[in-house]
């Protein structure tokens, strides 16, 4: 590259922090790019891929705690995963699940719980699932300046009444419904919401009618963002079933049993540690140890050691 070339050369200017505010106005502008972290681990990866959301999910009982659903985790267990993703200080917004119940019983509880997530978590925002049964919650977290982002469609806290993960608004009389919930959601105040599990063309009506951003997980194209699990999209899932929607970009799992099985077979085979990787006393030092009538014997094992250079 030539001076002139170097001197036209333009960094990039530095990533300033994501906001709330900054969702909206990206709004039929550049696609949101959304995905999970659970730790400080992911959330470094999120965050150095040019993540502009990070979202701390309910989805880390069934992701990485085991449980077969979302329902086993609670606002403690969420404070805990959301701060360690806000350790990391991530440039993208850190949006963190509300879990169930915690969400249900008052708005008093709503807020307290949602306030827990800000100021010992760390987060930006909360994410609330539900339409207009759910508005007075989503209100009185708004008012407590708490931004707030929505969940539609297939909300996977109501999997029982659901009876199961199923695609939601399939039908007309559905689908009717879940636009009237995104207008709602919309007009309380609520910055952007995720559409999940939703035929692409009521994901396409709502995206069009709403003037804040939709973010789809299994509602095709048209939204305004996109969000998958960092675990589905990396491969971490160990063999586990993907939805449809799910696109994998790697295999890191397989990676990384090959890994361990490489360093298991260096551990039986004395190939590990390696001289390079093992430390050492100076070689006159060893040799006073070595020569030490008792090992046991501090006295003589300092003196020995004072007198060595």
């Amino acid at each position: 590259m030539s001076d002139s070339d170097k001197a036209r050369t333009v960094e990039p200017a530095p990533r300033k922090p994501m906001t709330a505010p900054m969702v909206v106005a990206r709004k039929g502008e550049a696609k949101l790019k959304m995905v999970t972290a659970y730790d400080a681990p992911t959330a470094l990866i999120a965050d150095r891929a040019g993540a502009d959301i990070i979202l701390v999910g309910d989805s880390v009982a069934n992701v990485v705690l085991g449980h077969g659903d979302t329902l086993a985790v609670s606002v403690d267990v969420m404070v805990h995963h959301t701060a360690a993703v806000t350790r990391t200080k991530p440039k993208a917004l850190v949006v963190a699940d509300m879990p169930w119940l915690s969400y249900h019983s008052s708005t008093e509880d709503t807020v307290a719980n949602a306030g827990k997530l800000v100021q010992d978590g760390g987060a930006g925002a909360v994410k609330l699932e539900g339409g207009r049964k759910r508005l007075p919650m989503v209100t009185a977290v708004l008012d407590a300046e708490i931004p707030v982002m929505g969940h539609l469609g297939l909300t996977p806290q109501s999997v029982h009444s659901m009876g199961g993960y199923k695609v939601q608004g399939k039908e007309a009389q559905a689908a009717y419904e879940l636009i009237s919930d995104a207008h709602a959601l919309a007009d309380a105040g609520v910055f952007a919401i995720v559409l999940e599990g939703v035929p692409d063309v009521v994901a396409q009506i709502v995206t069009n009618e709403i003037v804040i951003p939709t973010i789809g997980i299994g509602a095709g194209t048209h939204c305004d963002g996109q969000v998958l699990v960092f675990h589905d999209v990396t491969g971490l899932g160990a063999g586990e079933y993907l939805p449809k929607f799910v696109r994998q970009y790697a295999n890191l799992a397989d990676d990384a049993v090959a890994a361990i099985e490489e360093f298991f077979a260096d551990v039986e085979s004395g190939a590990f540690p390696s001289d390079a990787e093992t430390y050492h006393m100076p070689a006159e030092s060893a040799e006073i140890l070595r020569n030490l009538s008792d090992p046991s014997d501090h006295f003589l094992a300092d003196e020995a050691m004072e007198r060595s250079p």
